[in-house]
C-alpha cells in the first residue's frame, strides 16, 4: 500500500532534517564575529547527533552550507571551509567509535580539494556504522540537486539505458544525492525564519515542518526531544482521509 493510500499515527520520526540557522545572529548578539557563532553551532551538532539514538532517530540530515551561501563575504566563506575541515579532523575518531555513519550530499566540484579528500575519507571509514546515519548537506541546493539528477537521467536515456516512457517519480529519485536515504519525516528550522531555503525540495513533499525561534547554538537536546514528542502526537495522512 502506498503512502497516499492510508493514514497512520506519526510515531517517532525515523529521519529528521534540520536547517541550522541563526549562528551569525547568535554571535552578533554577543558582540562577536559571525564565525564565533558558526563554531558554537558546530559544537551543538555533536550534541544533537549524540542525542539521536536515545530519541529513536535513525537518520539525521543537517544543512551546513547551501549553494547560495557563496554570496556571503569571502572571509566568512573561507572561515566556514576551514571550520568544516577542522570539524571532520576532530570528530572522525569519535564518529567511527560511536557508530555514526556520515554521508555528504551536494555538488563537490566547487569545494576545496583538501576538504573533499577529508569528506571522502570520513564517508569511507564510517561506512560500516549503523547506529545513526548522519548526512551533511554541503554546497547543496534542492533545485541544483534535481537539475544534476535530471542531467544524469537524460544521459541514460540518450545512451539507450533507459526508455523515456519508463521515467516516473521513482526513476528520478534514484538519481538524487539522497537515493540511499528514506525521505525525511520531519524538517526543523531554527532561528524564527519560516521558509525552507531550497532544502530537500523533492524529498520533503510529505514531511512535517517545525519552525522555531531558537537560534541554532541554543538548540539543546531537550528542545529537540520536545519537538519530537510533539511530532509523535501528529497524524500523518499523506493525502488520505482520516478514518
Amino acid at each position: 500500500m502506498s503512502k497516499s493510500d492510508k493514514a497512520k499515527p506519526a510515531g517517532p520520526p525515523n529521519h529528521v532534517a534540520i536547517i541550522m540557522d541563526g549562528n551569525g545572529r547568535w554571535a552578533q548578539a554577543r558582540g562577536k564575529p559571525r564565525l564565533f557563532g558558526h563554531r558554537a553551532g558546530a559544537k551543538r551538532v555533536r550534541q544533537i547527533v549524540e542525542a539521536c539514538p536515545g530519541l529513536g532517530v535513525k537518520y539525521l540530515t543537517i544543512f551546513a552550507f547551501s549553494t547560495e551561501n557563496w554570496k556571503r563575504t569571502q572571509a566568512e566563506v573561507a572561515g566556514l571551509m576551514l571550520l568544516f575541515r577542522r570539524y571532520i579532523k576532530q570528530e572522525t575518531k569519535d564518529m567511527v567509535g560511536n557508530g555514526i555513519r556520515v554521508r555528504f550530499i551536494g555538488d563537490r566540484i566547487k569545494l576545496d580539494k583538501k576538504l573533499v579528500t577529508l569528506m571522502d575519507k570520513l564517508e569511507k571509514v564510517t561506512a560500516h556504522n549503523d547506529l545513526v546515519h548522519m548526512t551533511v548537506a554541503l554546497n547543496y541546493g534542492g533545485r541544483d540537486e534535481v537539475a544534476r539528477a535530471t542531467k544524469r537521467l537524460a544521459q541514460e536515456v540518450a545512451d539507450g539505458k533507459l526508455k523515456p516512457e519508463d521515467v516516473d517519480e521513482e526513476t528520478l529519485t534514484r538519481f538524487l544525492d539522497t537515493h540511499v536515504l528514506p525521505d525525511p519525516d520531519l524538517v526543523i528550522r531554527t532561528s524564527g525564519e519560516a521558509r525552507i531555503s531550497n532544502f530537500l525540495l523533492w524529498q520533503s513533499a510529505y514531511a512535517e515542518y517545525e519552525f522555531i525561534d531558537t537560534l541554532w547554538p541554543d538548540f539543546t537536546p531537550e528542545i529537540f526531544a520536545a519537538i519530537l514528542d510533539g511530532y509523535g502526537n501528529r497524524e500523518r495522512r499523506f493525502g488520505a482521509v482520516p478514518k
